[in-house]
């Protein structure tokens, strides 16, 4: 069998023990985990940070600014 790269999206899981410690750097609210888009999302500030590689990248400067429509889902 051949061995497949996993995208640099969707190769990686984060670790639920991981996602139970983090918070947003900006408001220190809880996060939530968007496993289709690779982010974790921080509604109170209406941030997604990035997760490359498995590793979560918790700098507001890397974030993603949430749509209104996207930080009013859920």
């Amino acid at each position: 069998m051949a061995e497949t790269t996993p995208s640099p999206r969707s190769g990686y899981e984060l670790d639920p023990k991981l996602l139970e410690i983090l918070v947003c750097p900006v408001t220190k609210a809880t996060l939530e985990y968007d496993r289709a888009a690779h982010e974790l999302i921080s509604r109170p500030a209406r941030l997604a940070y990035p997760i490359r590689d498995g590793i979560p990248i918790m700098l507001a400067d890397e974030a993603r600014q949430l749509s209104e429509e996207e930080a009013e889902r859920r």
